[in-house]
């Protein structure tokens, strides 16, 4: 079961959603780096379940327990372990679950493969997995700050067919975490807000689109072909749950422009740097980070357990009609912001970790 992540930069996260807790191993950051608990409690009280209507009500606090990896406020070198104990279980709300498949889960697919799966509420396909990556994510987040200055936001783009006006060069977290939908358009997330509310209130789901800025990011990053830097960020991005799609830079669009428009032009500024005028390439050319900020932006799909009536099958075959219960986000883009950008973070630290790699073989050679 693919739950390790990365290179040297390397996380294993564990544990179920209605299980005893959840969390992650991290191995591969550098020792010497000042961690407190509370940064990585930051990350996980935006991500968790019950923050406002538009949430699932589970009450979970997500407290983080770091377990080993840090002493005296600075990490070891050793693995991280961070532990997060489940509070609010209830998986006695799915026992009439256990025996059919809910439409759009991964129920039939996982039976199908494994010949088991956890019936309570989802087992490892749960978007509360997500904690463990969003807790490791917090160190990466550090690390990157520390090292390099690099910034990663991430904020709620458009809702069905609500858009935003957002720039990605200035929006700050403030704007981002100033309403409960993580949108900084004002106008766009009030329009948001009460579409979301409008379509819990009936039971149903909605889903979206959630963009993402990595600014400060050095030229570098990345190697051709199979590693490129795109091509990571588009599996991180697309192992979220309830992800669909993903782009970078122009994206779709890109493709009804014309080359000499879609290029973007070199430039030397006034630092003597190499920059580009535009940034359709979304700061990754060949594979590789260019040294603009990396735009990139993940479709989500609307949470496939709804109170509606539904048809599906149970494990006989037997066609039977039944309606969702247990406690689910009615949207799970607001959610989904520090998970996209806890990966955007992981993925960042592997590549600078292994771009030093390159860096001190060059050295040595050209001493």
């Amino acid at each position: 079961m693919g739950s390790v992540y990365g290179n040297l930069f390397r996380i294993s996260t564990f544990g179920e959603s209605h299980g005893g807790g959840v969390g992650v191993v991290l191995e591969g950051c550098p020792p010497r780096l000042p961690i407190d608990v509370a940064e990585i409690q930051r990350d996980l009280d935006r991500r968790r379940p019950g923050q406002s209507v538009l949430t699932t009500p589970r009450q979970e606090a997500d407290q983080a327990e770091i377990l080993s990896g840090v002493f005296e406020g600075r990490t070891i070198g050793s693995p991280i372990a961070i532990m997060v104990r489940n509070k609010d279980a209830r998986p006695s709300a799915y026992e009439d679950m256990r025996d059919l498949y809910r439409p759009s889960h991964a129920d039939f697919t996982t039976e199908a493969k494994y010949g088991i799966r956890n019936w309570q509420g989802g087992g490892r396909a749960s978007a509360r997995e997500t904690i463990g990556r969003v807790a490791a994510g917090a160190i990466a987040r550090k690390l990157l700050k520390e090292v390099a200055g690099i910034e990663v936001l991430a904020w709620v783009q458009r809702v069905q067919n609500i858009d935003s006006k957002v720039d990605p060069e200035t929006v700050t977290l403030a704007e981002i975490d100033a309403n409960d939908v993580r949108c900084p358009d004002p106008d766009a997330a009030q329009e948001m807000f009460e579409l979301i509310d409008s379509i819990r209130r009936e039971g149903d789901s909605v889903g979206g689109v959630v963009g993402c800025v990595a600014r400060s990011v050095p030229v570098g990053l990345g190697d051709p072909v199979f590693d490129k830097l795109e091509a990571e960020l588009a599996k991180a991005m697309m192992s979220l749950p309830a992800a669909k799609g993903f782009e970078i830079g122009s994206g779709f669009s890109g493709t009804t422009m014309i080359g000499s428009v879609h290029n973007d032009p070199f430039f030397t500024d006034s630092e003597g740097r190499t920059r580009t005028t535009s940034n359709r390439s979304g700061g990754i050319q060949g594979g590789i980070s260019n040294g603009e900020s990396i735009n990139l932006s993940v479709a989500f799909k609307p949470t496939a357990t709804v109170r509606a009536s539904q048809q599906t099958v149970n494990r006989t075959g037997e066609a039977i009609t039944f309606e969702a219960g247990g406690r689910h986000d009615p949207c799970v883009l607001p959610r989904a912001v520090p998970m996209v950008e806890a990966m955007v973070c992981l993925v960042l630290a592997d590549h600078w970790l292994r771009q030093r790699a390159v860096d001190v073989l060059d050295t040595e050679q050209n001493a």
